[in-house]
């Protein structure tokens, strides 16, 4: 059985749910402290034992890939200036994996920017890594789902559950269970409503796939907003093959979401000395300060409805 020592990290959207800010800005470098997110899910997919990396981008997403590359100006300015440790933390980012970049011309899905990679992946399993999603844990995701494979020799889907008012904005499976984290998967249904969904299992940003994803992609006609989606693919894929869902071990952020991203930013300033104390003391001023504040705002409504009721 082949490795898996390849990854597909799709970041060509256009990340509508963060404008304006991302009229200029590619989503996937909207900062967490001082990184941005795109560096977690590289990082994730080193650590993960994969040292070939394809970056899908589109038009717009050029600071992606100047980031990861060197920056001569920037490291001689440190090195004149005696910055040492933070010359070596931007070397560092610069020599994380070799990395790819393949375009994506026009924005036509995940399915299809999946497929963009396919020339450069060849005949070989693979994972896929979703810029908008932040996993941690001790034992990656990505390490998890590739051990899975290595088990089935099949393609493995990360899920969760998902709040039932979330369940449109999700693929979601019914499975058979294998384990107790562990499942073949039976349906797989692109954003249902509610009250069409097989579950509440969504399937979230980490995969790994057999090749024969790309055939099943190249069949997938537009489905759900127009696009080529993923989904569709993996449906055309379960015709021929088994396909598992494991419930991965880890805490999740949806950095595509705002009240998510502002959930990630929360999370790790607590955990870095240097923002810790400040942040927690914020955090801790603003829950004393709650019940005043709901005292004013009760105060503000009374005197702005009491002039329409006397008349």
């Amino acid at each position: 059985m082949k490795e898996v020592r390849k990854a597909v990290i799709p970041a060509a959207g256009l990340g509508t749910r963060f404008l304006p800010a991302t009229k200029s800005m590619p989503k996937e470098m909207l900062p967490l402290i001082d990184r941005p997110v795109i560096q977690y899910v590289v990082e994730e997919a080193i650590d993960s034992g994969i040292d070939d990396l394809i970056i899908i981008t589109g038009r717009g997403k050029r600071a992606i890939e100047d980031y990861f590359d060197d920056s001569p100006e920037l490291e001689m300015h440190l090195l004149d200036h005696g910055k040492h440790e933070t010359l070596k933390t931007v070397r560092d980012v610069s020599s994380l994996v070799d990395i790819h970049y393949i375009r994506q011309k026009e924005p036509r899905g995940l399915g299809d920017a999946i497929l963009r990679a396919e020339k450069h992946i060849g005949n070989e399993p693979f994972a896929v890594l979703l810029g908008d999603d932040i996993i941690r844990n001790h034992t990656p995701c990505t390490k998890q789902l590739i051990r899975i494979y290595q088990q089935t020799g099949r393609s493995v889907v990360a899920v969760e559950a998902v709040p039932r008012e979330k369940v449109s904005s999700y693929g979601i499976i019914r499975g058979t269970p294998v384990s107790p984290s562990l499942c073949r998967i039976d349906e797989i249904v692109e954003k249902p409503r509610i009250e069409d969904a097989p579950s509440n299992i969504g399937a979230i940003g980490r995969y790994v796939f057999t090749p024969e994803i790309f055939g099943c992609l190249g069949q997938t006609s537009p489905g759900v907003g127009g696009e080529i989606q993923l989904t569709d693919g993996i449906r055309i894929l379960l015709q021929s093959q088994e396909i598992y869902a494991h419930a991965f071990q880890g805490q999740r952020y949806d950095t595509g979401d705002k009240a998510g991203y502002i959930k990630v930013i929360i999370d790790f300033a607590l955990e870095n000395p240097e923002t810790r104390d400040d942040v927690a003391g914020h955090l801790l001023s603003l829950e004393r300060q709650r019940p005043d504040n709901l005292r004013a705002d009760r105060s503000m409504s009374r005197l702005t409805a009491e002039p329409f009721e006397k008349h």
